[in-house]
């Protein structure tokens, strides 16, 4: 099953994504996985992975460090999978050295399909960057572009499509769902 989680910055997206996965391991008694994909540059980045990492402590997540290449990523064994998050691999993919550059789109969603054939449930955390109004340059524009073809064709695959506003999940999409 997949699941895409968006919403804004301070949203709640990840904490909701968090217990969702938590929520169908345990159900199944599954191992459950994290897939972080953020490189922690500079003060902030440091301080934004050890939130996270602290959401986490206790509820039994592996972690598992990817930055690019997510189709080469391997599990211990088939489990739950939480991927935070799909828009900082985007941008992994597109300015890394080993990113896929041009190709970006086309290596995130082959990742994102070969990592749901290899977990029982894919929960994916990507970000709403669309909606301020605002226009950027043209390389961040592009990434935009990318991201909002991605998380498209991902809402397309998914099983279920939520976005947190204010720490409440909506359900855009719910199929086969408890």
């Amino acid at each position: 099953m997949l699941t895409v989680v968006t919403g804004g910055s301070g949203s709640g997206k990840s904490e909701y994504a968090e217990n969702t996965a938590v929520r169908l391991a345990k159900e199944e008694g599954l191992p459950l996985y994290y897939i972080a994909t953020m490189r922690p540059f500079g003060e902030e980045g440091k301080r934004r992975v050890e939130r996270h990492r602290k959401l986490r402590a206790g509820k039994g997540f592996e972690t598992i460090e990817c930055y690019v290449n997510l189709e080469n990523q391997e599990l211990p064994e088939r489990g739950v999978v939480l991927l935070e998050c799909l828009s900082n691999l985007t941008a992994n993919e597109m300015f890394e050295t080993e990113g896929a550059g041009e190709g970006t789109e086309e290596r995130v969603l082959s990742g994102v399909k070969a990592l749901l054939e290899k977990s029982a449930h894919l929960v994916i955390v990507t970000n709403d960057i669309f909606s301020d109004g605002i226009t950027y340059d043209e390389v961040t524009a592009l990434y935009q572009e990318r991201l909002g073809h991605i998380n498209r064709e991902l809402a397309f695959l998914a099983d279920q499509v939520a976005e947190v506003v204010c720490g409440i999940p909506l359900q855009l999409k719910s199929k086969g769902s408890k």
